[in-house]
Parts: C-alpha cells; sequence; structure tokens
C-alpha cells in the first residue's frame, strides 16, 4: 500500500501537479470526450460571436488573447517549490462574454500545446474544456452572479464577483482535472483530489490577483469594455 501511494505521488510529481495534462496521462475514452465538449462549444460560440457581437469586439479578443498569452509566459511562486500562472479565463469572460472569451482562450491553449508543447495534443480537448471553456462559462456566471447580486454598478461586487470567480475557476479546473486522471486509471481519485486541490487553492489566488487588477484597471479607465458595463453613472455608483 505505502509503495503503491508513493508511485502515485510520483506520478502526480511527473504531471507537476499542473493543468496542463501531458500526453499519456488520460485514456484515449477521456481525451476523446474532452476533444467531443470543447469541438461541440467551440463551435457554438464561434456562430453566437457570428450572430451577436459586433464588429469592434475583434479587435478587443486579438488584445485580450496577446495579453493572457504574453501573462501566462510569467510564472508566480507557490510555497512547496513550484509555481503558478494566469490561466485568463475568467479574465476573458468578464471583458468579451463567455462565447467571445472562450475562443480566445482556446486560441490561446492551441498555439501554447503546438508551438511551447505545454500540455499534449492528444489531450489538447481535455485541457481546453478544463482551462478554457470551464474557466471562461463557469467564471463569467460566478462573477456575474455575484456582481449583480451586489450592485452591478458597484466596483465592491466587481472585486468580489472577479475575485470568487477567477479563483474558482482555477479550483474548479482542478477538479475536473483530477476526475479525469482517475478516470484514466492514472491515479486514484483520492490522491489526485488532494494533490490538485491543495495546490490550486494557492494558485487560484494569484490568478485572483491578476485578474483583479486587471478588471479593475479597465473599469477605472474604459468600463464600457465590459460586456456588461456599468451605467454611465458607474462613476457615482461606485463612489
Amino acid at each position: 500500500m505505502v509503495e503503491a501511494a508513493c508511485l502515485d505521488l510520483l506520478s502526480l510529481s511527473s504531471l507537476h501537479l499542473a493543468l496542463h495534462i501531458p500526453d499519456g496521462f488520460l485514456s484515449l475514452p477521456v481525451s476523446l470526450f474532452g476533444w467531443v465538449i470543447a469541438i461541440g462549444l467551440i463551435a457554438v460560440s464561434l456562430n453566437r460571436v457570428q450572430s451577436e457581437y459586433q464588429e469592434r469586439t475583434v479587435p478587443l479578443m486579438g488584445v485580450c488573447a496577446a495579453f493572457i498569452f504574453a501573462a501566462q509566459m510569467i510564472n508566480f511562486p507557490i510555497p512547496g517549490g513550484t509555481s503558478g500562472h494566469l490561466v485568463g479565463g475568467t479574465l476573458a469572460g468578464i471583458l468579451l462574454g463567455p462565447w467571445a472569451g472562450s475562443l480566445v482562450v482556446s486560441v490561446v491553449f492551441i498555439v501554447q500545446a503546438v508551438i511551447f508543447q505545454d500540455g499534449g495534443l492528444t489531450v489538447l480537448g481535455a485541457n481546453i474544456f478544463n482551462m478554457g471553456l470551464m474557466g471562461t462559462f463557469g467564471g463569467y456566471y460566478l462573477y456575474k452572479a455575484i456582481r449583480f447580486s451586489i450592485g452591478r454598478n458597484s466596483w465592491l461586487g466587481m472585486l468580489i464577483g472577479t475575485a470568487v470567480a477567477a479563483w474558482g475557476s482555477v479550483v474548479v479546473a482542478a477538479i475536473f482535472t483530477a476526475f479525469e486522471l482517475a478516470l484514466s486509471g492514472t491515479v486514484p481519485l483520492g490522491v489526485a483530489l488532494a494533490a490538485m486541490t491543495s495546490l490550486h487553492v494557492l494558485i487560484g489566488i494569484g490568478e485572483a490577483l491578476i485578474t483583479v487588477v486587471v478588471v479593475s484597471f479597465v473599469w477605472q479607465t474604459r468600463p464600457d469594455l465590459f460586456y456588461n458595463p456599468p451605467r454611465k453613472d458607474w462613476a457615482s455608483a461606485s463612489g
């Protein structure tokens, strides 16, 4: 039992406890399921963006993608000798909405996997689903629920909603990754959940801080860029 537990932890260690799953860690059925879900949601997102979004959103999508891609290159230290970096799903969702935001982060993860080998190609669908689609859709709707419950034009509502949603998106992505590893027979569910969530609870704090800084800056300088912008009286409402 002890040797088996050590091998499980060694497997997770070789994975670096990362959300970017490498090739060989997921079974074929789990990988295929990830691809089906990712392709389906991306296809729906493309249709929604083409039919509902204004043309001015396209340049903003490019800028947002470039920022997230550059920010992901910068790691911040985490206690325990490892590090984390921005995922960006919630940030993209807040600024662009869930549909355009999901396309942006999907493109970022595809470029990372193809050019920088950050995550495997065969499991790219699962990585896009875990970090991009769940982070963008889940993060956006959690942010929206908190912000609108506190006050749509309230800076405090924006702050709390952004922080909670950004942190939660990382933790949820870690949980999904743990379940996928367990279903693939890579490691037992208990080991995967304990290892992934304990680390990403901390990484989520970094994600929340970075996202709050960026969103707060946009809120103060160009609130009209938000997918759900505060009304014109936002300044007085947030004061």
